[in-house]
């Protein structure tokens, strides 16, 4: 397969993560930065789209307040806010200096939870793009603790480091192209540092399992699964996504000619419609249904909406029109769906109480609001 998708990207959506922002001794890596920018700018006025989500404000912030050692979570937050305006003050002046305007923008995950609060926001992009801003983008850190005290399950990921924010922008505006900025040439066969034999993976399919692991890079609060997990999004999404370095120099130019450089994972050609990627995606599960093998086949194999007779087990509650986490018997992610009624209803419903209003028509997660995901083989 060519890259000739990824050469051709008008919507690009770079991320840059901490280790790409920072010398090895935390320290700010200035010249970095602006030659991140001035690559950005170019892509801008060659008529691309460009939106940055950048990590580094907690690092910047630590600095400024000259706090050493381990932090408490609070006191995150508080570098977070000293350092956030530090690091929108460089992408202010190092896109100002090369006559483009950039904005900032704090979300935060309930901004995709509601979907009337992510159209607007989306609006609010779209707008920046069509005026010729560039966005700068980052999680809300200072209100916003997920990404401060932990990275998440695997199963169920909040904001990692930022990458699965990125993947969210990504998939919801339409972006051509996500650029997953790090300290590693890309995604390996095994970690490189442990294995001199280790071999960079060109490209990586949706489906592939990576048996002996991913190299993890370094001081980011994501690393390497964070990152692939947030490249599969995009590419599910239909977007094309690139995990390479950001030390190299020319790098982001050199994946935007469609050169072989990090990983890439091409787009799924056939993606999620919006509302699909919305229930994939933007929104945080609010409960589990566990299902037998029975509704597994129905739902995976055939296409068919998930009875309430094939629930095992409901673990947490919800409300009507929620979004829920399908899994199977062995624990794994089916994927995500909008139930038709509330907790209480469904487990009485499970136990063979329909409820007075229910129509042979009607199941606990019907078909059209489906989102699975796909079956992954080993690489």
């Amino acid at each position: 397969m060519t890259r000739s998708g990824v050469g051709a990207a008008r919507r690009v959506v770079i991320k840059l993560g901490t280790r790409v922002l920072t010398h090895d001794d935390g320290t700010l890596a200035l010249g970095r930065l602006f030659g991140l920018i001035e690559s950005a700018a170019r892509l801008r006025r060659s008529g691309r789209e460009v939106l940055v989500v950048s990590s580094g404000a907690v690092g910047l912030g630590r600095e400024s307040l000259g706090l050493e050692g381990a932090l408490l979570l609070a006191d995150r937050q508080a570098c977070a806010a000293v350092g956030q305006t530090r690091l929108m003050q460089l992408y202010s002046d190092g896109f100002s200096r090369l006559g483009l305007v950039a904005g900032q923008l704090l979300l935060t995950q309930s901004d995709f939870d509601d979907r009337m609060r992510y159209l607007n926001l989306r609006s609010t992009l779209e707008s920046m793009l069509a005026h010729g801003a560039v966005p700068i983008i980052n999680e809300n850190d200072a209100v916003a603790t997920d990404e401060l005290a932990f990275v998440g399950d695997g199963d169920r990921p909040v904001f990692g480091d930022n990458d699965r924010l990125s993947a969210l922008v990504a998939s919801k505006l339409g972006a051509d192209l996500l650029v997953l900025l790090t300290d590693v040439d890309g995604v390996f066969d095994r970690d490189p540092r442990q294995h001199r034999d280790a071999s960079l993976l060109s490209t990586l399919h949706d489906d592939d399992v990576l048996v002996a692991g991913p190299s993890v890079s370094g001081g980011g609060r994501g690393g390497m699964t964070s990152k692939i997990e947030a490249a599969r999004m995009a590419s599910r999404a239909g977007c094309h996504a690139v995990i390479g370095s950001g030390r190299t120099s020319g790098a982001l130019a050199g994946v935007l000619r469609g050169e072989s450089i990090g990983t890439w994972l091409p787009a799924d050609p056939n993606s999620h419609d919006a509302r699909r990627r919305w229930i994939a995606f933007a929104t945080a599960p609010r409960a589990v249904l566990h299902l037998d093998d029975g509704a597994v086949r129905a739902v995976r194999d055939k296409g068919a909406s998930l009875l309430a007779v094939g629930v095992q087990r409901i673990e947490g509650s919800f409300e009507g029109g929620d979004v829920v986490e399908l899994r199977g018997g062995d624990g794994k992610v089916l994927g995500r769906g909008l139930v038709w009624c509330d907790s209480g209803t469904a487990l009485r419903w499970i136990e063979g109480k329909a409820p007075e209003n229910a129509r042979n028509h009607h199941a606990l997660v019907h078909r059209n609001h489906l989102a699975l995901m796909p079956e992954r083989t080993s690489l």
